[in-house]
């Protein structure tokens, strides 16, 4: 796949295919965290709970430790023992991947990786589940966005390839998804991720993130949406400093069950801009969770969208925010509204 400097492409247009030493290579954190540190967490006051993650994670890095109190004789307070993985439990926007990617940039670590569950799954369909054990075997640090609670065969097979590898010393940090059983917004996440890697559930300590959705708190509303004027100029101006696609919704839709999702990040290359015309109310929840996992990639890329129709916040009908992904809806819409109005 070729991009070029500036104009207009379809994404419907785009196939793009992704090899295992690709894949590899892109398991660090999204552009955006490319700064993420302790320092740059801004704990809320109002949720002790962030600001009591963030020191036990700094802990975790091996990074602010206290000094040591007493004189030449005297040992130094031992702290609580820290188990080799962590879980970040806690509702979206609250800044879960930010401390994660802090991780990842603090710990001193020869050999480490950052990754969507999505991404670590899609690794081990492409090089074989031995093949990937052997490449990560050793590594100093795992970091695993969004892990999936969802998909039994995906989950099984990353716990028991968790399992191996901190048994081999590797450490391991992670956020999650609460599965379709649990409408809390992270309320359960903690035990059910627990429960579903029950094999190592012991190697894992969970801390609870509390706090509202960062994205929300300087905007209000909906996502913008355009007239068919006002889009036509927006990408043509979007177009004449960069890359913008210019897509029609519902086949852009249906694009997206041809591509694999650990491809999607492929599929946004070279773009600053994405458009979408005729945004729809979708009707099928496998469609609508391609599109979740679509929007993940973009806000992970920092890229704008500028729709006409529908307002994107709205495309999740009342159904599927009651069902068993209302989180992943929520989250999908919180991002959204962000991109829209970037």
């Amino acid at each position: 796949m070729t991009t070029t400097a500036a104009g207009i492409v379809h994404l419907t247009e785009r196939m793009p295919q992704v090899s295992g030493a690709e894949m590899v290579a892109a398991l660090e954190p999204p552009p955006q965290f490319d700064g993420a540190t302790f320092d740059s967490y801004r704990a809320d006051p109002g949720y002790p709970s962030q600001q009591e993650a963030k020191d036990t994670l700094m802990s975790f890095s091996g990074v602010g430790q206290p000094a040591a109190r007493g004189g030449f004789f005297r040992r130094p307070k031992k702290g609580p023992e820290l188990k080799p993985g962590v879980y970040l439990d806690g509702g979206f926007g609250v800044g879960k991947t930010h401390l994660l990617a802090a991780i990842y940039h603090a710990m001193p670590a020869r050999r480490k990786y950052f990754g969507s569950f999505i991404e670590y799954t899609a690794l081990v369909g492409a090089l074989g589940y031995q093949n990937t054990v052997e490449l990560f075997r050793g590594s100093d640090l795992l970091c695993i966005d969004e892990f999936e609670l969802d998909d039994p065969g995906d989950t099984m097979v990353m716990t028991r390839l968790l399992g191996e590898l901190v048994a081999g010393g590797t450490r391991m940090a992670a956020t999650s998804n609460t599965p379709p059983n649990a409408l809390g917004e992270g309320r359960f996440a903690a035990q059910d991720f627990l429960r579903e890697i029950h094999a190592m559930a012991a190697n894992f300590q969970t801390l609870r993130i509390d706090g509202t959705d960062y994205r929300q708190r300087a905007i209000d509303g909906h996502a913008a949406v355009l007239t068919d004027s006002e889009y036509e100029r927006t990408l043509t101006d979007a177009a004449s400093r960069g890359v913008a696609s210019d897509d029609v919704f519902p086949a852009f839709v249906d694009h997206l069950a041809r591509v694999h999702p650990s491809r999607y990040i492929r599929l946004l290359e070279g773009l600053s801009t994405i458009g979408l015309r005729g945004v729809a109310e979708l009707d099928d929840q496998s469609a609508a969770l391609r599109f979740v996992a679509f929007v993940d990639r973009a806000y992970d890329a920092q890229i704008p969208i500028r729709a006409t129709g529908l307002s994107l916040d709205q495309v999740f009908g009342e159904e599927m925010l009651a069902g068993g992904y209302r989180k992943k809806y929520l989250r999908a819409i919180s991002r959204l509204v962000a991109l829209t109005h970037d």
